[in-house]
C-alpha cells in the first residue's frame, strides 16, 4: 500500500499518471468542505467553528492514517456528544438552529467561549484517549469486528445521520439527544412541531437531493463514458448560495442560512484541567465510538477493494487529529459518511482528495468564508443525506446473509436494532457482546459426527455423506469440530455416547454390581473352579438389591479388580443365573481432533474423566490430529497418569486405526496358542469351545 506521502511524491516525478486523474476526480470536494457547519449547530458552538474540525483532522490524517477512501471530518452523533457534555457542563439551554438568527447570534460572548472552550476540552481528551489506546496497542480489539457486525453498524449510522439532518430540512428546533432511543426521541420532536416546517426549506431540500441524487445515479450508470464524475455537490451548492443570495430567502421566506463567518485562525487554546476532570467519562465514550465508526467505514473499503488497515496506526491519527483539532477550538471528528461515500463512489483511491478538501476549507476559513453565508442549512443536509446511498443499501445484506449463514444474517439484524435503539456508543458494545455470544452458542454446540473410511482407502468422512462407507468393527471414529472447553465439555461428552450407544459409567456400574454378585457366589461356594474349567452348581441365586450410600457409589466408579477370582470375566459372554450386563462390540474410539484449537483447565478434567471410564469398560482410546503443543499441555496439567497414557496419540485417523487392527490380530493369534473361552452352563455341566484345556477360564 502506498501512503499518502509516496502518491504525491510518484505524481510530481511523473511516475504515477493516474494519480493525476485522481485530483482531478475530486475537485467535487469543495461542495463538502463546509459540512462542518451543520454539524457545528449540533455541538452548540457558531458554525464556523466546524471549519476548524474539518481542516486540521484532515492534514494530520492524510499522513498517518492507512485507509485510502474515508474523508475524515465531523461527524453527526461524535457532534451531537460533544453538544451534550457542552449543555450539561455550562447548564445552558440554548436551542440548536433558530428561524432568523444564527447559533452566535443568540449566545453573548462570554457564553459562546464557554461552550467553545468545553467543545475543546472534550476532542482534547477524547483524542489523548484514542492516542494512548494507539500507542498502547489496543487497535487489536477491531478483529472483534466482523464484516456482518461493520455492515449493520454503519447501516445503523446512516439512519442516524438521516434523522439528524431532518431539523435542518424542517428547520425545527429539536434538542440534542446521546442517550438510549435518543433517535425516537428526536422522530417524536419533529413529528410534534411538523407544523412548524419551513416550506421553502423543505422544497429547496428535496430539490437538492433529487438532483443530486439523479445525478449521481447517472455518474455510475455511465462511469465508464465520462471522463470524470459529474460534482454535483459543487453545482449545487454554488446554485443555492448564489440564489438565496439573490432572491433574500433569509428575509422573503425566513430560511436558516449558515449566517455570519469567523475570518482566519484564533490562537491555540489552553487546557483546562477542571473540565478534563468533569468530562473524562464523556470523553472515553467519544474516543471510542469515533474510532469505531471510523474503522468500521475504513474496513468495509479495505474489505471491498481488498487493501490492510492498521486498528492502532488509525487510533493514533484520529487521536492526534482531534488533539490538533481541539488546540485550535474545533471540535471532534471521525469518518464524514456522507464524504466517504462521494470519495468512494467517484473513483478517489488516496487521501489526496483529502489534502484538496483541506486546502479548499483553508481557503474558505482565510478568504471567501463569506460567500457561505447566505447557504441554507437545509441544502447542507440534503447534500449529506444525498451520500447516503450506498449505506443504506446494505439492507440487502439481509437477504444474503440468510441464505449463506443465519448466524452472519442475526448478528447483522440485532447489531442494527442495538444501534439504532441504543445508539452508537452503546450499540457497538452491545453488538460486540453479542457477536462473541454468538461464537461461545457454535462452540457451545458443535457439530459433532462419527467418522467411516470412504471407499477403503485412508480417507475418513462422515459416514452420513457418503454411500461406500466401510467401517472397522469394534471401532468408533468420532469428531469434535471446535474447541472444547468448559461450555461444551457436557455437551462433548452426551454427543460422543450417543455416538457409541451407551454411557460407560452406566456399563461399569453395572458390571461392578455383577462382580459384587458373582464373588459373594463364589465364597458361598455356588461357582467352582476345576481344571477343566468353571462350574455353577445352582439354577438360581437371589440377592437383594440394597440402596448404595454415596461412598458405595463412588467405590462402582473405580476402576474393576478381578486379581482376587481365580477366573478371568468376558463381560460380552452370557454370565451365570440372573445376572444381566449390557454387552457392547466397541474395543476401541479414536477421537478426531484436528480441529479442536485448545482445551481449558474444565474441559482436561472433564474430558480425563470420559477416558477414564471408557478404559475401565476395556475400551481404548486415542487421540489423532493434534499438535505439539496441545500434547505439551496435557502433559503440563498432568493429564497421563497410570489408566491415561501418552501413548494415545497418532498422526492421522488411518494410522491409529492400522494400529488397532494389528494389536487385534496379535490378540487374536495370542488367545488361539491358549484359549481360555468357555462358558457355564447353569445345569452343572461344562461346555468346552475348544478341546485344549485353559490355563484361565472366561465367562
Amino acid at each position: 500500500m502506498l501512503w499518502p506521502g509516496e502518491c504525491i511524491l510518484q505524481m510530481l516525478l511523473g511516475k504515477n499518471i493516474r494519480r493525476k486523474k485522481d485530483v482531478i476526480r475530486h475537485l467535487w470536494i469543495i461542495s463538502n468542505s463546509v459540512v462542518g457547519l451543520a454539524f457545528a449547530l449540533l455541538v452548540n458552538v457558531p458554525p464556523s467553528y466546524g471549519l476548524y474540525a474539518a481542516f486540521f483532522p484532515v492534514i494530520i490524517y492524510f499522513f498517518l492514517g492507512t485507509s485510502r477512501h474515508i474523508s475524515v471530518g465531523p461527524f453527526p452523533v461524535l457532534s451531537m456528544m460533544v453538544g451534550a457534555v457542552v449543555v450539561r457542563v455550562t447548564s445552558t439551554t440554548s436551542p440548536t438552529g433558530g428561524n432568523n438568527t444564527s447559533i452566535s447570534d443568540d449566545l453573548d460572548s462570554s457564553s459562546e467561549e464557554q461552550k467553545v472552550m468545553v467543545a475543546a476540552m472534550v476532542t482534547i481528551l477524547s483524542g489523548i484517549i484514542q492516542l494512548l489506546l494507539g500507542v498502547l496497542q489496543i487497535g487489536f480489539v477491531v478483529i472483534y469486528l466482523s464484516e456482518s457486525l461493520i455492515s449493520g453498524f454503519t447501516t445503523a449510522a446512516a439512519i442516524h445521520v438521516l434523522v439528524s439532518q431532518l431539523k435542518f430540512i424542517l428547520q425545527l428546533t429539536v434538542p440534542a439527544h446521546t442517550d438510549p432511543f435518543s433517535i425516537f426521541k428526536v422522530l417524536e420532536s419533529v413529528f410534534t412541531q411538523i407544523e412548524k416546517t419551513n416550506i421553502a426549506d423543505l422544497v429547496t431540500a428535496l430539490i437538492i437531493l433529487v438532483v443530486v441524487s439523479a445525478v449521481k445515479e447517472v455518474n455510475q450508470r455511465f462511469k465508464a463514458k465520462l471522463p470524470v464524475p459529474i460534482p454535483i455537490e459543487l453545482i449545487m451548492t454554488v446554485i443555492a448560495a448564489g440564489v438565496s443570495y439573490g432572491f433574500d430567502f433569509k428575509t422573503r421566506f425566513n430560511v436558516a442560512v449558515v449566517g455570519k463567518m469567523n475570518s482566519g485562525f484564533q490562537p491555540p487554546i489552553q487546557p483546562d484541567p477542571k473540565i478534563f476532570q468533569d468530562t473524562i467519562g464523556d470523553s472515553f465514550g467519544i474516543a471510542i465510538v469515533g474510532f469505531a465508526v471510523a474503522f468500521s467505514v475504513a474496513r468495509v473499503y479495505s474489505l471491498k477493494y481488498d487493501y490492510p488497515i492498521n486498528g492502532n496506526q488509525e487510533l493514533i491519527a484520529l487521536g492526534l487529529g482531534n488533539i490538533f483539532g481541539g488546540s485550535f477550538r474545533g471540535f471532534a471528528s471521525s469518518t464524514a459518511l456522507s464524504r466517504s461515500g462521494v470519495q468512494e463512489s467517484t473513483g478517489g483511491k488516496t487521501q489526496i482528495a483529502g489534502i484538496l478538501s483541506a486546502v479548499i476549507v483553508l481557503i474558505v476559513i482565510v478568504a471567501i468564508g463569506f460567500l457561505l453565508e447566505p447557504l441554507q442549512k437545509s441544502v447542507l443536509a440534503a447534500l449529506a443525506l444525498g451520500n447516503l446511498k450506498g449505506m443504506l443499501m446494505q439492507f440487502a445484506e439481509i437477504g444474503r446473509l440468510w441464505r449463506k449463514d443465519k448466524y452472519d444474517c442475526l448478528i447483522w439484524i440485532m447489531t442494527f436494532i442495538f444501534a439504532i435503539v441504543l445508539g452508537l456508543g452503546l450499540g457497538l458494545a452491545a453488538s460486540v457482546a453479542f457477536q462473541l455470544l454468538t461464537i461461545v452458542f457454535r462452540t457451545q454446540f458443535p457439530k459433532c459426527s462419527t467418522l467411516a473410511n470412504v471407499g477403503r482407502s485412508n480417507i475418513y468422512k462422515n459416514r452420513k455423506d457418503y454411500s461406500d462407507m466401510y467401517e472397522p468393527e469394534g471401532i468408533k471414529i468420532f469428531r469434535c469440530p471446535s474447541p472444547i472447553y468448559f461450555a461444551n465439555i457436557g455437551f462433548f461428552r452426551q454427543k460422543l455416547f450417543d455416538a457409541v450407544g451407551f454411557s460407560p459409567l452406566r456399563i461399569l456400574r453395572k458390571r461392578k454390581k455383577a462382580l459384587k454378585k458373582i464373588r459373594k457366589m463364589q465364597k458361598k461356594g455356588l461357582i467352582q473352579v476345576t481344571p477343566k474349567g468353571c462350574i455353577c452348581t445352582v439354577d438360581n441365586f437371589k440377592d437383594s438389591d440394597e440402596e448404595l450410600d454415596n461412598h458405595e457409589i463412588e467405590e462402582l466408579d473405580q476402576p474393576i479388580n478381578t486379581t482376587d477370582l481365580p477366573f478371568q470375566i468376558d463381560w460380552n459372554a452370557d454370565l451365570p443365573l440372573n445376572i444381566v450386563v449390557p454387552k457392547i462390540s466397541l474395543h476401541s474410539l479414536i477421537l478426531d481432533f484436528s480441529a479442536v484449537s485448545f482445551l481449558d483447565v474444565s474441559s482436561m478434567r472433564g474430558l480425563k474423566k470420559i477416558f477414564q471410564e471408557f478404559i475401565r469398560i476395556e475400551v481404548d482410546v486415542y487421540i489423532v490430529g493434534t499438535d505439539d503443543d496441545f500434547i505439551e499441555k496435557l502433559t503440563r496439567c498432568e493429564f497421563f497418569d497410570d489408566e491415561v497414557k501418552d501413548s494415545i496419540f497418532f498422526l492421522t485417523i488411518h494410522d491409529a486405526v492400522l494400529h488397532i487392527l494389528m494389536k487385534k490380530d496379535y490378540i487374536t493369534s495370542k488367545e488361539k496358542e491358549v484359549k481360555t473361552d468357555f462358558i457355564v452352563n447353569t445345569n452343572g455341566g461344562l461346555h468346552n469351545r475348544e478341546c485344549q484345556v485353559p490355563l484361565e477360564t472366561k465367562f
